[in-house]
């Protein structure tokens, strides 16, 4: 029965997955074929930025260069273009199982077959976790797949180790709406208390960037352990950035199930 459900969530999220999809992969495409422009114009980008503050380069993230690597992509893909799309798509599956299908009267169909409330909301959190995986997998593919078409074969290891900590991130954010959509049985609510949250966050941690009297701000938000840099540049694990965003997103889902096997859908 789970399998079923699972089969179902997934047909359901199809259309969204892949349009998704190809938003990323056209867009994480096209900034990799712009890197080798970026990276011949090296100097007189280095002589542009020494135009601007400090501040706003430390804000920016854009203290190696932007010929760097992990500097560029991180700028222009994972720190523009994933958190919208994991925010996106984790907000619109992880409140459709509960507080979209209650709200349309769909849940008491589900719920009507031999299927218990926490394995029918597990089969929709693994249908999220695909979702991630999916769209985490198909934006590093093509950066790495084109990097020999423009003359730098990106290292697939080091963007696989990237890789993992976006997935994490994106799992992060669809816990936690997961959890709200269960408490609220909104969706309103629980997606617009995620995405102001995310809002907040970054300008917390673009404030600590700017003004390091701000930076216990940065310890509060999900971008400052959001940066794959280093693990794109060197190979390092981002351990500290994966054991928040997996023991947010674990917590959430576990915290999900037991609250949804409890809740009162009358309420």
């Amino acid at each position: 029965m789970i399998a079923s459900v699972f089969g179902m969530e997934l047909r359901r999220s199809r259309t969204l997955i892949g349009w998704m999809a190809a938003l990323s992969v056209a867009y994480a495409g096209i900034m990799t074929l712009m890197y080798p422009r970026m990276a011949e114009s090296n100097d007189a980008l280095q002589a542009y930025m020494k135009v601007f503050p400090k501040e706003i380069i430390s804000a920016f993230g854009m203290q190696n260069g932007l010929s760097d690597v992990g500097t560029f992509f991180n700028l222009y893909v994972f720190s523009m273009l994933w958190p919208v799309v994991a925010a996106i798509v984790g907000i619109l599956l992880a409140t459709r199982p509960v507080a979209a299908d209650l709200d349309r009267g769909f849940l008491e169909l589900p719920l009507s077959a031999r299927i218990s409330r926490r394995r029918y909301l597990l089969a929709a959190i693994g249908t999220q976790f695909v979702a991630m995986l999916v769209l985490t997998a198909l934006t590093l593919a093509i950066i790495v797949g084109l990097g020999p078409l423009v003359g730098y074969p990106f290292d697939a290891g080091r963007f696989a180790v990237a890789g993992v900590l976006l997935l994490a991130s994106g799992c992060a954010i669809a816990g936690v709406t997961t959890l709200l959509a269960v408490v609220t049985l909104s969706r309103g609510v629980a997606g617009g208390l995620v995405a102001g949250v995310l809002v907040i966050m970054y300008l917390f941690n673009a404030m600590a960037r700017i003004d390091t009297s701000f930076d216990w701000l940065s310890y509060l938000s999900a971008f400052r352990y959001l940066d794959p840099v280093d693990a794109i540049d060197t190979g390092a694990w981002p351990v500290q950035g994966l054991v928040v965003f997996a023991t947010v997103a674990v917590g959430s889902w576990l915290a999900s199930l037991w609250t949804f096997g409890r809740r009162d859908l009358i309420a």
